[in-house]
């Protein structure tokens, strides 16, 4: 019976210890480690493919998540496009009273003004949303979502993407190494009642 105890103790601190090792594996050693008298090396799975999964993560935001004509549809909104139709009506107007030279008269000047606006009100909705149409299309074909998106988890360093997902997921990585010791001692037990028939 000590004997199946020992072996269930054992066995659960081997599982515990080999999922606390697999998780502290996943980020560490941060640089490649070569064992002597071979060509293996040792390297954490996260610094080993950080590329892979940086561009892996890049491709989903931009796939799934974000895409150009969403950024775009956000920060072009009809209220939008209102107000920067009515902030290039003032500044022409502005601008050509002040061009306008003082010989003309006042009145003939207000006319030339009040018809300006209203070819800007006529002309500038549609002038805008071409312009818009085609900065959209340009922005589909030069903006990629997800090589920023990898560029940035590349600049990143390794630590604070390790404290990052440690902070994210630390309870189910508890779990995960309290179910290696349950695994183990369940192995334990096992081998206990072979070591009894045996």
């Amino acid at each position: 019976m000590l004997q199946m105890l020992i072996l269930i103790i054992v066995g659960g601190i081997i599982g515990w210890i080999t999922n606390v090792l697999a998780i502290k594996m996943l980020f560490r050693p941060i640089n490649p480690i070569k064992i002597p008298l071979t060509s293996f090396k040792i390297q954490g799975l996260i610094p080993r493919r950080r590329n892979e999964i940086a561009k892996s993560i890049g491709e989903a935001v931009e796939n799934e998540l974000i895409k150009v004509n969403d950024i775009i549809e956000q920060l072009v909104t009809e209220e939008n496009k209102t107000e920067v139709l009515d902030c290039i009506r003032r500044r022409v107007l502005k601008t050509l009273d002040l061009k306008i030279p003082s010989l003309i008269p006042s009145s003939i000047k207000q006319k030339l003004l009040e018809y300006i606006g209203e070819q800007i009100d006529l002309e500038a909705a549609g002038i805008l949303d071409r312009t818009i149409d085609d900065l959209t299309n340009k922005a589909i074909e030069k903006v990629k979502v997800g090589q920023m998106v990898a560029d940035k988890i590349d600049e990143f360093e390794l630590e604070k993407i390790e404290d990052m997902i440690i902070q994210l997921s630390s309870r189910e990585l508890k779990h995960i190494e309290i179910l290696g010791g349950v695994l183990g001692a369940v192995i334990g037990f096992f081998q206990g009642i072979l070591v009894m028939v045996i």
